[in-house]
């Protein structure tokens, strides 16, 4: 059964879970709807490219690696414990708009969190921000099962914001763990992000 947490908590993710090593983290997201034209019909709102990301962080929240980004450009780390699914262009359609699988078996010793963020591809030119953007959220399955573990809706008010710092799991004491952030940024490129952890 999935549990729903709401931003700031904590879950124990391989605890209890015995055996759990593989995980999928689903990120989704839609465009707003406005109304408009002939009778108050939806009109669709412009095509906004989101793109999920995982950086893989030390204890301290630095990046030991270039190359521990893992997205649209580098889908996979160099230990390949993390993969990305590839770039969904514009959001539409239900499900996840774009996955992260991870074995966390593999991951280095030296990663202590992997951090999934969301940015707005382009954003400055298109004039883009997460306020055109609904029913955000990040989860997280049992890899082999394909069960979702945990459930977090990032249903504040991200107008404004181009990057959002979704959630990260992490190690703690032999087990890892899931934690819902939530926190909206004014990143225009994964760069920018990572040049914060460096």
């Amino acid at each position: 059964m999935s549990i729903s947490l709401v931003k700031g908590q904590k879950i124990d993710l391989t605890k209890g879970n015995a055996g759990l090593t593989k995980v999928t983290v689903g990120l989704g997201w839609d465009p707003v709807q406005t109304k408009g034209g002939l009778f108050g019909l939806k009109k669709q709102a412009a095509n906004i490219d989101c793109d999920a990301s995982v950086l893989m962080l030390n204890e301290q929240s630095k990046m030991t690696n270039d190359h521990h980004v893992v997205c649209f450009y580098n889908k996979q780390s160099p230990c390949q414990s993390v993969i990305h699914s590839g770039d969904n262009l514009t959001g539409e359609g239900d499900g996840d708009d774009e996955q992260i699988f991870i074995d966390l078996a593999k991951v280095p010793a030296d990663v202590n969190k992997l951090l999934a963020v969301v940015n707005i591809y382009d954003c400055v030119n298109r004039k883009q921000d997460f306020g055109m953007i609904q029913s955000a959220y990040i989860r997280v399955m049992d890899g082999t099962k394909g069960t979702e573990l945990v459930r977090f809706n990032l249903s504040e008010n991200y107008a404004g914001k181009t990057a959002l710092i979704c959630g990260e799991l992490y190690r703690h004491g032999g087990e890892w763990k899931f934690a819902a952030i939530g926190e909206g940024t004014h990143a225009v490129h994964i760069n920018q992000l990572v040049a914060e952890h460096k």
